[in-house]
């Protein structure tokens, strides 16, 4: 398979392939570091890329799995993650420069369970400012492009903006965002995912900056179906 094509694979066949050993968390996270060096300076879909970290994780989830040590079906994915979430020593900006210097103490519950399942963070990404806009908008970090036209800069949704443009402009094999109104469906929907609002309550906020404690939800955003759903069963509880 073709890098290109395999960065664009459903989360659930790469999976299958580091099952087999025919494909190592290392050369998978490298791949989709290589397409942010590519691509995202034109798309802005991350905020704060931790691609030493990623690398770290890329081989210990190697080493884990050449030794029959295997979580599931997330151990060696690399994903992104909505500044929102905490992550511990990281920076938590909401998408405002008013948090630009917070650092982070803990994961996030969610963040932690994808952690524990084996995933790779390759980074925080892009949002509107204080998740509060359904466009994609950010007047101080830049508003991420929208990948099905790389000339016009049209918007790619919101709150969850840069979780939609790295997912689909194949700069991680799935994401997470948050959704008060419409902020994981929105920017899904503009930029051809698959979106899934859980029910209130059925995914822990703690560790994620609140717009509305009483209608916020942790959400996957993925290229089908089937993989959003294999991120909820992760995440839920």
């Amino acid at each position: 398979m073709a890098d290109d094509e395999l960065a664009f694979a459903s989360l659930a066949y790469q999976s299958q392939l580091l099952r087999r050993g025919e494909l190592s968390p290392v050369e998978l996270t490298e791949l989709y570091l290589d397409r942010i060096d590519a691509y995202d300076e034109h798309l802005n879909a991350y905020l704060t890329l931790t691609a030493e970290r990623a690398m770290a994780s890329a081989r210990a989830a190697e080493a884990a799995i050449h030794g029959g040590d295997w979580r599931g079906i997330l151990h060696g994915i690399p994903l992104a993650l909505k500044d929102l979430f905490d992550v511990r020593d990281l920076p938590t900006t909401a998408g405002s420069i008013i948090f630009r210097e917070h650092m982070a103490a803990r994961d996030a519950t969610a963040a932690r369970r994808l952690f524990e399942a084996g995933a790779i963070l390759l980074g925080k990404t892009q949002m509107v400012e204080f998740a509060f806009g359904g466009t994609g908008i950010n007047h101080h970090y830049g508003t991420p492009v929208n990948p099905w036209d790389l000339e016009e800069h049209r918007l790619p949704g919101g709150s969850s903006s840069g979780s939609g443009v790295a997912v689909a402009a194949g700069l991680a094999s799935a994401a997470l965002g948050t959704d008060t109104g419409g902020s994981v469906r929105i920017p899904s929907s503009m930029c051809g995912l698959v979106g899934l609002k859980p029910t209130y309550g059925r995914v822990s906020n703690a560790g994620v900056v609140p717009l509305d404690t009483g209608l916020d939800s942790v959400g996957p955003m993925a290229r089908t179906v089937g993989d959003a759903a294999l991120l909820y069963d992760v995440i839920r509880g």
